[in-house]
């Protein structure tokens, strides 16, 4: 089979500024001139191509980072939101109408499980939430009125792999869509060559990689796409979700050192999370055997890319996670922050941050323990050195001996 290679497909975009500068000009513009009257009225009938006609719409800048993030992905099309939560939100409420259903990973984002959760219901739309793993459960969960299966495909934070060729199955099955959230695996894991209908970011994260602005893409086929940009029903034209092109042009330039970022974040993930591994510690991180969908990931991965910078170490209670947080933090190994994705290595205590829009005996019901501490680790050059820094922390608090 032939090498996915989603780097070489983002270097071969020929997108350049139109006095010949070797980057995308900047579109400074909240609205465009037309040089017919009919062609305007042509554009917002959706009837013109390579026109544009204000930029909530779509502007230049971002439709250079859409069709970039549409080649990471071999999509035919993508869009640019001003978040992540806004990439979901606005994909599911395309889809869904009053009285639909979506089965979704009982293990998800907080923010997302908060939309589900407790936003939808309003609109009188159900969710089931499942074992993602467990796809007879899935099965089984899917209704009449089911409209999509939303899943991660390294659920947060749990780091549970999703079998996405499977779950595409099942949704042929159904004829209903799998949306597939990639913000912890870009081109590590490529879902639409899977079988994901719609893939969404939080492009805060990796793909932006500085943690110095809120971005968003859907990538998904042109219909879907044409369909959320439309002027009259389109569900991202309607609520407004736009980034700021001066945004967008940052992150497509910072999107072609992704490939390069993923391979050293993976790196420093691996190594880490051997050597706690070898010290006892509860490591959750798909590249270890111990890992229980490490043969899956394998199966889906692309290989060169690694198996991703987030880890997690379950040290059982929430006081003992704080110390040690507060530790690494003082002893400079990182940041006690949310987010991920940073060039810095970021760690906090998912029960109490990320995901602590879940209800407590959920989380306990999921097997979020309080004390399980997300690592999303940095770029740093010398991880050996890094690793002894976390040591001398770990026996400092007598976590280890």
């Amino acid at each position: 089979m032939k090498k996915n290679d989603p780097a070489s497909r983002i270097q071969d975009l020929r997108q350049f500024g139109e006095f010949g500068g070797v980057n995308p000009s900047i579109t400074d513009s909240s609205t465009y001139t037309f040089l017919a009257a009919d062609t305007m009225e042509d554009t917002f009938h959706g009837e013109t191509q390579g026109c544009f006609l204000y930029s909530r719409h779509w502007n230049p800048s971002n439709k250079y980072l859409a069709d970039a993030l549409a080649a990471l992905e071999e999509t035919e099309s993508g869009w640019i939101t001003a978040s992540g939560m806004a990439a979901i939100t606005c994909t599911i409420l395309e889809l869904c109408n009053c009285g639909d259903h979506i089965v979704t990973s009982v293990t998800t984002y907080g923010g997302t499980f908060a939309f589900l959760k407790n936003y939808l219901p309003k609109f009188n739309i159900e969710v089931s939430f499942v074992n993602i793993a467990d796809l007879e459960s899935v099965e089984k969960a899917i209704q009449p009125n089911t409209r999509l299966i939303y899943t991660e495909s390294l659920t947060n934070p749990l780091l549970q792999i999703s079998d996405i060729p499977a779950l595409s199955d099942i949704c042929r099955k159904h004829g209903i869509q799998l949306i597939v959230d990639n913000t912890f695996s870009p081109m590590i894991i490529s879902p639409a060559r899977l079988g994901a209908d719609i893939i969404v970011y939080s492009m805060t994260k990796f793909i932006n990689g500085k943690n110095d602005c809120v971005a968003g893409a859907i990538c998904s086929g042109t219909d879907f796409i044409n369909g959320l940009s439309d002027v009259n029903k389109g569900t991202a034209m309607l609520l407004g979700p736009v980034l700021d092109p001066i945004r967008s042009s940052s992150i497509l330039k910072n999107l072609h050192t992704l490939h390069i970022r993923m391979k050293q974040h993976s790196r420093n993930a691996m190594y880490l999370a051997r050597r706690f591994s070898e010290l006892g510690l509860k490591v959750i991180y798909p590249g270890l055997e111990s890992h229980p969908h490490h043969d899956l990931m394998k199966k889906l991965m692309n290989e060169e890319f690694g198996f991703g910078g987030i880890l997690a170490i379950d040290f059982g209670d929430h006081a003992t996670s704080n110390k040690i947080m507060q530790l690494m933090q003082d002893k400079d190994i990182g940041y006690l922050a949310v987010s991920l994705g940073y060039f810095k290595t970021l760690f906090s205590c998912s029960g109490h941050s990320t995901s602590s829009e879940v209800p407590a005996e959920m989380q306990k019901e999921m097997g979020l323990s309080p004390g399980l501490t997300r690592f999303s680790v940095g770029l740093d050059n010398d991880i050996e050195r890094t690793f002894d820094k976390i040591l001398f922390c770990l026996k400092e608090l007598k976590i280890i001996s």
